[in-house]
């Protein structure tokens, strides 16, 4: 959901890979990893969590936040917020509505 279309909901369907999120099934659970495109370079984060683990039936919810602005700094700056709900197998489908069995806050301080 973007603020500019008044947060109404979409689905897109994609390449994995364009998603924002690493995935990766090893010895019958999931991992997880949000990846920062070199864009988002605010705030900085030298420390990131590892890779969240999930077993069948889990979801986590993992945010990020970033601070950009154009190339010529121009037009001041935008505020990002990146919300990742990942589920691993079969869940309801108001799943992402309820309390998530992870959570990642990665949320920084931005001036």
């Amino acid at each position: 959901m973007r603020e500019e279309d008044d947060f109404t909901p979409e689905s897109v369907v994609g390449a994995l890979g364009d998603a924002g999120v690493r995935l990766r099934e090893k010895d019958g659970k999931l991992l997880v990893q949000a990846l920062i495109p070199p864009v988002f370079a605010v705030p900085p984060r030298p420390r990131r969590p590892p890779a969240l683990r999930l077993e069948l039936g889990q979801w986590l919810r993992w945010q990020l936040n970033y601070r950009t602005s154009d190339e010529r700094e121009t037009e001041g700056w935008s505020y990002h917020l990146h919300t990742f709900n990942v589920a691993y197998g079969p869940v309801a489908a108001d799943v992402f509505l309820g309390t998530p069995t992870h959570l990642v806050d990665e949320r920084g301080h931005l001036r």
